[in-house]
């Protein structure tokens, strides 16, 4: 990255870094079970709402929908979510939310479900614009109808973040748009809806959730209080992602993961992200591969590219989980950190590369990268979108003899 660039981009998060303090960041109620979200919405006179979710989750939903129903409150549902929302998706919600004459949105599901809900929301607050027109930061600010969160995994921490991400149809262009009145009102935690979740998506979704607190941990935006949520998340996900996924009924470990996952949302939402989410965001965009997935792929491969400017952060992720004293070496204690990562990914059945990414695609998707990332993300060490094109071919799985692609064999 030229000089001018890298200055440009250090400005820039050095204003955001001044002005944090003072920006309406606000946290959602929070309640521990689906039973109570009935009994709070009618306490506020809402008689209507949208439920956003996906077919999958139809069977599980249909709890809350006679919830709903024995509260006196009609339920319209929205099933058609896809794994990386599309324009397209909420663009349909958002034509049966306005025509059914609902009055609040509830978002059952994951990440995307939730990001989905957001931007019906902001569509809601300005019909007259495009989700293109609201994409980047702090373009909204009008009021958005009441949003519940009911996160059914334990990784996005969508429920407490003010940034959704949609895919545009056409373009395939995955784009964020972050402000803070798509932070919801109400999250709901809770552990017994995320029994179901396959134990593949709870290690993805997990590592999803490690990745927002090591980002988030690592950036140069961070605060006492973000730095405290980071380490206390990457703490729990340590503790307790092995034991969900092997017991997913396991009680104690699904709720230290939605606390967990939580708590990094909360992190990430004040001090961003980086590298990793740029990187991920474009694969999903352009091959529909899930986000939590690529950012597990990912992490170790950029927390190693960014090398010394990260050693001495690394090393207290790496005493917080016991991995080594305090008089280990910054370097070794990093890398250390860098090899747990890898090892979980391999325990828990994440492959080391990611099938299906084209080398001609590259140079695009790197591009799109670097243009959601600088000058926004606050990472240790910036790079342009020559530089990030090697992520992708880090993270590519060569082909097979047969002409297929194939996951490489995580080391």
């Amino acid at each position: 990255m030229n000089k001018a660039k890298k200055m440009y981009c250090r400005l820039f998060q050095t204003v955001f870094k001044i002005a944090l303090p003072v920006l309406p960041y606000r946290s959602p109620e929070i309640l521990n079970t689906i039973q109570d979200l009935p009994l709070e919405l009618a306490e506020r006179n809402i008689s209507r709402v949208m439920l956003v979710t996906d077919k999958g989750l139809r069977k599980l939903s249909a709890d809350l929908e006679r919830l709903f129903s024995a509260q006196g409150i009609e339920c319209i549902v929205y099933d058609k979510t896809e794994a990386n929302p599309k324009v397209s998706n909420v663009e349909e919600a958002y034509s049966i939310y306005t025509c059914t004459g609902c009055e609040a949105l509830v978002a059952f599901g994951g990440g995307s479900s939730i990001d989905c809900a957001k931007a019906v929301g902001a569509r809601v607050a300005y019909p007259k614009k495009t989700l293109n027109q609201m994409k980047g930061i702090l373009k909204i600010r009008r009021k958005l109808p009441l949003l519940a969160a009911i996160p059914t995994t334990a990784g996005t921490g969508s429920e407490v973040t003010l940034a959704a991400v949609i895919t545009d149809d056409e373009t395939h262009y995955k784009y964020p748009i972050s402000s803070f009145p798509l932070i919801p009102s109400i999250a709901v935690l809770d552990p017994k809806i995320t029994y179901s979740l396959p134990a593949f998506l709870t290690a993805t979704t997990g590592m999803d959730a490690l990745t927002h607190a090591v980002e988030a941990y690592i950036g140069r935006t961070t605060t006492k209080q973000t730095r405290k949520w980071a380490i206390t998340a990457v703490r729990m996900i340590n503790r307790n992602i092995q034991k969900a996924y092997d017991d997913g009924t396991d009680y104690e470990a699904r709720e230290n993961m939605l606390i967990a996952s939580n708590y990094a949302g909360s992190a990430f939402s004040q001090s961003y992200v980086g590298y990793v989410h740029a990187v991920a965001h474009s694969l999903g965009g352009a091959y529909n591969i899930p986000h939590g997935l690529a950012n597990a792929v990912i992490l170790p491969y950029v927390l190693d590219a960014y090398g010394p400017a990260i050693y001495k952060k690394l090393k207290k992720l790496a005493r917080a989980i016991n991995l080594v004293d305090k008089y280990a070496a910054e370097e070794f204690a990093a890398r250390k950190f860098i090899q747990h990562i890898r090892k979980l990914n391999e325990e828990l059945g994440i492959p080391a590369t990611l099938k299906g990414i084209k080398e001609e695609d590259i140079p695009e998707l790197a591009r799109r990268a670097d243009k959601e990332a600088n000058p926004l993300y606050p990472v240790p060490v910036l790079m342009d979108a020559e530089a990030l094109q090697q992520f992708y071919r880090d993270v590519m799985a060569k082909e097979a003899a047969d002409g297929q692609f194939g996951y490489q064999k995580c080391c």
